[in-house]
């Protein structure tokens, strides 16, 4: 199998077996992206069980997505370099022993460590899945094969809080990790029958170490700072002391700054880059790349900021809250099988729109229509019509990206629009969950005054709800001498939860307006081209 530079070390799989190499990296896919939501409706009872504290609650996710985001990009190099199916199979090695820790462990930080460690594994794991997709198939199978890969993504995000409510309510929040030692085996195994193995021929077949350590610490100290500022204050702590998340923001900034005049004057020495940032002049990929870490960004940021409300002010199971998000997981699967004909009908810059706009209507929706009294029919309706935009947007994304981008240069565009994807998703935790706590801090004091709680009372109940993410708020509820505070703090979960899902409809509107400026032939072409050289 060669793609231009590219060059096989596996014969060529047959037409069967390469359906089954899809379906060995759509699984090796779906498990990654569901461990990014799987442990959501199991947070408050991690919470109460291990003693997380909410600014660990969303390390413990937002680290996942971030080493997903900081690595692509070294990663996506590293398996063109030395081998697709290698780094894959590491890859799956890393994230399953990674899981089985992240299921034993009784501590905050050792969880969130697990989670880092599993964090890296999905990051070997991710880019080689799509530069695989893109390097098997071709024509239409290749569009074929792209949906899948896509809407894998948008779907099994979904499917994840189900699965974590099921174990959580009739097992354990343990098994939300453990499950991923069977599938992940399985998945090896898939990989090693049917999976060829793919890397790149070149002059400079050299890791840009340098490159791969600023972008890694460059994202790591944005990320941190979007997460802490709500601990240590955007500017300054309680103690009046300088905070140290405008330092770590301003750093992370001149890191990514450094890190692409590094790349670009590395490319125009003839030198080997981390990744060829020219792709970025590609009018496709460029504002395709900026929607898709959009969507990203609302979806995950939404998936961790809803059960939180669903069980801590509605009064949800875990199990009830991943029945709910499900409808979410129905409404993408559903509108898959169709959007082919859309495509075809339409075009796939269209559809893309068209699932933007379905997310952005759900989501402001659910805003407006939040209330102590909203059933779940309702909730249900929001989030199923969420789910067919993902459906439509998610699963059309990647063709979009990558239709102008050149074969030669697939594996470093994959590894680039994946990174995109994966920084979405973290900033999204970050972003959407420190918008949460800070405003469930702010509305649980005012809730608290209207409702006649003495002010000598108030900054306790404010400190433990916003601490706990609201996790405190059902105890607080259950006993006769708080339940005025808790009533009032539910009241303020609303009122927090109606502001974080306002932006996070405001987000994707952006994405949606970064689609406007899509060449208008993209998804119109038909990649109907053969290969021009034995794959």
């Amino acid at each position: 199998m060669t793609v231009d530079n590219d060059i096989a070390e596996s014969p060529n799989p047959a037409p069967q077996r390469r359906w089954w190499a899809l379906a060995a990296v759509a699984l090796g896919v779906s498990l990654i992206i569901m461990d990014a939501t799987v442990v959501n409706v199991a947070l408050p009872v991690v919470i109460q069980d291990i003693g997380l504290t909410a600014t660990q609650a969303e390390w413990m996710n937002a680290v996942y997505s971030l080493m997903l985001a900081a690595l692509l990009l070294t990663t996506g190099r590293a398996g063109d370099l030395w081998g697709r199916r290698r780094l894959l199979l590491v890859g799956m090695g890393v994230f399953i022993l990674a899981s089985v820790v992240a299921g034993s462990v009784d501590s905050g930080g050792a969880l969130i460590a697990a989670r880092l460690v599993q964090g890296v594994g999905a990051a070997m794991i991710l880019p080689a899945t799509l530069s695989t997709v893109n390097a098997i198939f071709s024509g239409r199978e290749r569009a074929i094969a792209f949906a899948v890969w896509g809407s894998t993504i948008g779907g099994m995000a979904a499917v994840g809080p189900l699965v974590g409510g099921w174990l959580t309510t009739d097992v354990t929040w343990r098994w939300a990790f453990w499950l991923n030692v069977p599938v992940g085996l399985l998945v090896l195994a898939l990989v090693v029958w049917a999976v060829p193995e793919t890397r790149e021929l070149g002059e400079h077949r050299t890791l840009d170490l340098r490159g791969a350590a600023l972008s890694t610490l460059g994202m790591g100290a944005i990320v941190f700072a979007l997460i802490e500022g709500g601990q240590y204050g955007w500017w300054v702590q309680d103690s009046g002391a300088i905070s140290p998340v405008p330092i770590a923001m301003t750093a992370g900034i001149l890191l990514m700054v450094l890190f692409v005049v590094d790349q670009l004057r590395r490319q125009r020495a003839g030198k080997p880059v981390l990744v060829d940032l020219t792709l970025l002049r590609i009018r496709s990929f460029r504002y395709g790349s900026l929607a898709a870490l959009v969507v990203a960004l609302g979806e995950f940021g939404l998936l961790f900021t809803l059960p939180l409300l669903l069980q801590n002010a509605l009064g949800y199971s875990a199990l009830g809250t991943g029945w709910l998000v499900l409808f979410l997981a129905i409404g993408t699967f559903l509108i898959s099988g169709a959007t082919p004909q859309f495509t075809a009908r339409l075009g796939a810059r269209a559809v893309v729109r068209l699932g933007l706009a379905c997310e952005a209507i759900a989501v402001g929706g659910l805003a407006i229509t939040l209330c102590m009294s909203i059933g779940g029919p309702a909730i249900a309706a929001w989030l199923f019509l969420y789910g067919a935009g993902v459906g439509m947007a998610t699963a059309q994304l990647t063709n979009v990206i990558l239709v102008d981008v050149p074969v030669a240069e697939s594996g470093q565009a994959s590894g680039l629009q994946s990174t995109f994807r994966q920084l979405g998703s973290a900033l999204g935790v970050a972003i959407l969950g420190t918008l949460l706590v800070v405003s469930l801090g702010n509305s649980t004091d005012d809730h608290l005054a209207s409702a006649g709680v003495p002010a000598d009372s108030r900054p306790a109940v404010v400190e433990s709800v916003r601490h706990s993410a609201g996790a405190v708020i059902p105890s607080l509820q259950a006993d006769p001498s708080t339940q005025v505070a808790g009533d009032a703090a539910a009241d303020a979960m609303i009122t927090a939860s109606r502001i974080t899902t306002g932006v996070a409809a405001v987000i994707i509107l952006l994405g949606l307006a970064a689609t406007l400026a899509l060449p208008a032939s993209v998804g119109r072409k038909e990649d109907d081209e053969e290969p021009s050289q034995s794959r």
